[in-house]
């Protein structure tokens, strides 16, 4: 039977604790509310970070990092930032790396790379390698076990982290703004795509073989470093410098992703290893997706392999001439979406904006609207040649109750998606 039911704008839904002058201990709803659940760092040790200095030592929690902490992030976090409090940069990590030499090597219409087409080209290749390498182990910060990361106030700032779950369990990761950082020496892959295509290396944040996650009203954005204002490369086409806002890989596990806006971005979420790594992924890689606005998103909002996912109450708003698509289905994928919001701008905005097929047999929806009017998601699935139904029921495995209509929906989240706007943060 299912348990679906109408709240008011500002109600207690989906387990959203009460306004802050309660004082309540916000708990997660959806799949990181299952298994074990997810407490994070409660009860543990408090750390107040100001610094990426700060913040490392803090997340190794005085040499026993799984051990329950709370770490409260005030202002901007600089991933670039070196211990003397300078900001690394390009030169600072490959001194004499230049990207239009790095292009030049592939050719005036990079179909390939030659060691020898210029005698700089083979030292490009070196230094980009080195370059990416150095950069990482600068703006990797990985969080472990048991771990609370929330933001003090409205204003705090993760800038250029690359932030990374690695087999860590029970974390809560709440009130941040993640900008995602710009990888100074992205990959030219002449053969991905038609015409060859940028890869950069990092995300916001990556969650690999984690299991019981929640991230709750924070921002994921390209920020101050949008691709579009990027240098141009092949084909007239700006280099693409930024990889994910946020991915969960190799078997992670209930996680929910609540009350969040990602704005910005092209390829903004995926879940899944891989079409052929069906063996890390198969019965793994549970998500909730409840209330996030997706603004200005390209694709991938998100796109799933083999995870049973669920993406509920959500609002997407672009334009329709920038749009690929929102929910992608991929290989061995059940998405079942429920009463989201679509609404797209100009262009030619149909339905089919709002999935895509990606090798995926199973989708299936119950209520959405596109631009007002209800979006009959299910004959858009049935021709892609989809089955419309997604083999599960989240009302069969969690409780929770959604906003039924789209007015209420949008009213919620525009008010209250994303950093700064969390109840009770401290």
């Amino acid at each position: 039977m299912r348990r679906v039911a109408a709240l008011l704008v500002g109600a207690c839904l989906f387990g959203l604790p009460a306004p802050a002058s309660a004082a309540p201990v916000p708990e997660p709803v959806g799949w990181a509310a299952t298994g074990s659940g997810t407490t994070g760092g409660a009860g543990g040790t408090t750390w107040t970070v100001r610094t990426r200095a700060e913040l490392e030592e803090a997340l190794g929690n005085g040499g026993d990092p799984a051990a329950p902490k709370v770490i409260r992030v005030v202002g901007d976090i600089n991933g670039h930032e070196a211990e003397d409090g300078s900001l690394l940069g390009e030169q600072d990590y490959a001194p004499g790396y230049d990207l239009a030499r790095y292009m030049s090597c592939f050719g005036a219409d990079g179909a390939e790379w030659s060691d020898t087409r210029y005698d700089y080209c083979k030292r490009q290749r070196q230094l980009r390698q080195s370059g990416s390498a150095k950069e990482k182990a600068q703006i990797q910060l990985t969080v472990p076990s048991n771990t609370t990361l929330v933001g003090a106030g409205d204003d705090a700032r993760l800038l250029g982290v690359f932030l990374t779950v690695n087999t860590g369990t029970n974390i809560v990761v709440r009130n941040l703004r993640l900008e995602a950082p710009v990888d100074h020496f992205t990959t030219w892959s002449p053969g991905d795509g038609q015409r060859g295509s940028w890869n950069a290396r990092f995300d916001a944040m990556t969650v690999i073989t984690g299991r019981n996650i929640w991230i709750d009203h924070c921002t994921f954005t390209d920020g101050r470093f949008p691709d579009r204002e990027a240098p141009l490369g092949f084909h007239g086409e700006h280099v693409g410098r930024h990889d994910g806002l946020l991915d969960i890989e190799d078997g992670s596990d209930l996680i929910t992703v609540s009350d969040s806006r990602f704005d910005d971005h092209d390829k903004a979420i995926l879940i899944g290893s891989g079409d052929g790594r069906g063996d890390r992924d198969r019965g793994h890689l549970k998500v909730t997706f409840a209330r996030n606005l997706f603004t200005g998103i390209v694709q991938r909002a998100p796109r799933v392999r083999f995870g049973q996912v669920h993406v509920v109450n959500n609002v997407y708003r672009g334009r329709a001439a920038d749009t690929v698509y929102a929910l992608g289905v991929g290989v061995e994928s059940a998405i079942f979406s429920e009463r989201n919001v679509f609404r797209y701008r100009e262009g030619s905005p149909a339905p089919g904006l709002a999935v895509a097929d990606y090798g995926g047999d199973r989708f299936q929806d119950t209520g959405s609207w596109f631009n007002g009017r209800p979006a009959h998601l299910n004959p858009v699935a049935v021709a892609l040649g989809l089955t419309p139904d997604s083999g599960w029921d989240p009302a069969d495995v969690y409780d929770y109750r959604a906003l039924t209509s789209p007015s209420a929906i949008e009213a919620y989240v525009l008010g209250h998606a994303g950093s700064g706007r969390a109840y009770g943060h401290p």
